[in-house]
Parts: structure tokens; C-alpha cells; sequence
């Protein structure tokens, strides 16, 4: 089935979400394309993580790495011990994991990570669904481990304290900013509602832009994409995490990678792992994603005082974390050729299948879980 056969494209959006997207709108009926995405995505009634049914997996609409192979999961381990074991003794250690989407990352890493690595694991996670299939997934290893794990709405609520955050694949789904140069000036894009339908729209810049400064003369059409969302999340991680690594993955680029690669922007809909032709079409239906601008995550970083440890392709970064070990072992403990030849083709979707995915690590200054493996 391809996108001009899904019959979800014909829905036209609910009342209930033009209602609240009414709220969101300028005097003019603008509505700004971050704003679209919020709601379109998690909105707690109509938002596509507000679904019973989990988007992971083959019955959902896309998978992420930690499906591939617990390989995955084994490998974050063993940096994330490492980061937590660099630590001054005595105080409490908590892992934070922003985004656990169903608990499988969380499941892998518990397993893998050993008695005594950290006294908490925390699911901050937005959905309701996905909080509880998360925790019920992962409590049991975390029991194992002498790990508690608990739930919590975001990684403020717990106030200061030391350890590691993680946000596997996360940033690319949080609301964006996309702005078009018309040759003149930039302009906003967005959406606004024409009756029981939504149509793309332009409206003038209504934020300032954060650093670093808009390209000065790009073609004339150009869509630049960043998440003032993201931005903030890595100045709020900074404020609560006082000591410890910040662990980000996702896919995304730096800005003149993404102006050159993909001038028009990176938005994609994602429905039952196939592309949504319009991404307005039956909001709330679909995944919403653009490509992280690493450019603009790091700068805001540095601004919130962050040390940059690495920044490197997903492949590099699970090479200097131990994969090749973690793969050997996996290998001794393969029952069977046919068990042998599911690993080594995992293995190597992990390393060479995510292409467009990039590992940075953060840590706060001073810290001993700056020190990175390779």
C-alpha cells in the first residue's frame, strides 16, 4: 500500500483537534508549525502518542534501534556504567531516560548494566500509554538489578542529582521550527485550518532565532528546520543534571548539510512504516519528524554550559563503547547457525543501517563521566 492507498490520508482532522488547533492560532488564524506538531503528536486526546496501541514495532508504524538486537541496549550499557562508576562514591546515581517510547531500551539496558550501577532508573516519558508499557517492561529487570524504576513527568520533578540522562531517538519527534527564505526575507511556515481541512501557510518570523545567526543568502525557497523544544531541553537537562553525562542519538545533520542535502527540509509522516504523501493530511494519524540540526543543539549546549565529550556517527561512537565486544560475546553465546546469521545481520543494520544517526555526549564540567571510550 503506498501513500496516495492509505485511507487514513482521507480523514479529515476531528472537531476536536481543529478545535484546540484554533486555540493555537495567531489573531490571523496562523498557526506556526511547532505548534502543529505539538499537538498533532501529543496532545493527550488527540495526538499520535496519546494512541492505546504502541507506533513501536512490526504492528506499529516504525522501529528504532534498541528492536534490532539487544546489542544495542548492551553497548549503552557499558558506556553508561562506565560514565556512572567515573563518579564521586557516596551519593545517589540515577539514570534518566527521556522518551523510553515501550521500555525496550530501558529492558536491554538494565539487564546489561550490573548490581550497583545506579540506585534509580527513570522513565520520563509524555504518553500515558507508553509510560505504563514502558515501566511494566522494565520494572521486572530493574528488580534483578537492584535498580528501582519509577516514572516521572519530566526530569525537573525530582529536583538536582547526579548520573546519566539518555534521549535515544527522541529530538527528531519533539516540535520544530521551519522557516522558508522567499529570496527577500524568511518567513514562518505552518499551517491554517480551510473549513474540515488543513492547508500549508506562511506567516512572518514571530520568535527571534536563537544562535548561531540565519543563513545570509541562500537559494531562494530554502526551508530551514530547527527545534527551540530540543534547545530547551538541553538547557533544562543542564540545570537538573549536577553531575554526570547527557547522552543524545538521533538522526540529523549539521545546518549546511541539511541546507545542501535537503533544501526543501527534512518533514516526514510516517504511517505503518511507509511515508505519508501530506503531512497535514489526518493529523494525529501519523509520526511527525525533521532531522535534528546538530549545529543549533550544540551551540545551545555550549550556551548552557555543557562539555562537549564526542560527537560522532552512531557506527563510531558504538565501536568506542565496546560493540565489537559485546558482539563477540553474543557470538559464543549463538545456540545455533541460524541464531549466528540473525546476529551478524543485526549487527550490521546497527552499525551500517542507521547511516544518518549521530552520538553526542555531553557532561557537566568537571565531571568524570566526561571521559569517553575510543
Amino acid at each position: 500500500m503506498g501513500p496516495a492507498d492509505d485511507p487514513a490520508a482521507a480523514e479529515p482532522p476531528s472537531p476536536t483537534f481543529l478545535e484546540r488547533l484554533a486555540r493555537r492560532a495567531d489573531p490571523d488564524g496562523f498557526v506556526p508549525f511547532d505548534r502543529f506538531m505539538e499537538l498533532a503528536l501529543y496532545d493527550p486526546d488527540v495526538g499520535f502518542y496519546a494512541r492505546a496501541s504502541s507506533p513501536l514495532g512490526p504492528d506499529g508504524d516504525f522501529y528504532t534501534a534498541p528492536a534490532v538486537h539487544p546489542l544495542f541496549a548492551r553497548t549503552l550499557a557499558t558506556r553508561l556504567r562506565a560514565a556512572l562508576d567515573a563518579l564521586p562514591a557516596g551519593g545517589p546515581r540515577r539514570i534518566v531516560e527521556l522518551g523510553p517510547g515501550d521500555g525496550r531500551l530501558a529492558e536491554g539496558i538494565l539487564r546489561a548494566i550490573g548490581a550497583g550501577a545506579a540506585d534509580e532508573y527513570v522513565l520520563v516519558e509524555r504518553s500515558e500509554p507508553l509510560a505504563r508499557r514502558a515501566l511494566d517492561r522494565s520494572a521486572p529487570s530493574g528488580e534483578t538489578a537492584g535498580i528501582r524504576v519509577r516514572r516521572a513527568p519530566s526530569i525537573s520533578t525530582d529536583g538536582p542529582g547526579a548520573g546519566a540522562v539518555v534521549a535515544n531517538e527522541l529530538l527528531d519527534a519533539l516540535p520544530a521550527r521551519r522557516l522558508r527564505f522567499t529570496g527577500e526575507r524568511w518567513v514562518e511556515l505552518g499551517v491554517r485550518a480551510d473549513r474540515d481541512r488543513l492547508t500549508a501557510a506562511e506567516g512572518p518570523l514571530r520568535d527571534p532565532v536563537p544562535p548561531p545567526s540565519l543563513p545570509s543568502h541562500p537559494d531562494p525557497g530554502t526551508v530551514l528546520e530547527f527545534s527551540s523544544t530540543a534547545e530547551g531541553l538541553v538547557r533544562e537537562v543542564a540545570d537538573h543534571l549536577t553531575l554526570g553525562l547527557f547522552l543524545v542519538i538521533d538522526y540529523g545533520m549539521s545546518e549546511p548539510e541539511l541546507l545542501a542535502g535537503h533544501p526543501r527540509g527534512t518533514l516526514e509522516a510516517i504511517r505503518h512504516h511507509r511515508p505519508v504523501a501530506d503531512p497535514l493530511a489526518a493529523p494525529g494519524s501519523a509520526d511527525l519528524s525533521v532531522f535534528v540540526n546538530f549545529d543549533r543543539l550544540r551551540t545551545a549546549a555550549r550556551a548552557a554550559g555543557w562539555q562537549e565529550v564526542a560527537f560522532r556517527s552512531q557506527a563510531e561512537a558504538l565501536g568506542a563503547w565496546g560493540f565489537p565486544e559485546r558482539f563477540a560475546e553474543a557470538l559464543r553465546a549463538a545456540r545455533t547457525s541460524e541464531e549466528e546469521v540473525r546476529l551478524r545481520l543485526a549487527a550490521k543494520n546497527l552499525l551500517f543501517g542507521f547511516e544518518r544517526f549521530r552520538a553526542l555526549e555531553l557532561a557537566t564540567p568537571g565531571s568524570g563521566g566526561a571521559r569517553s571510550s575510543g
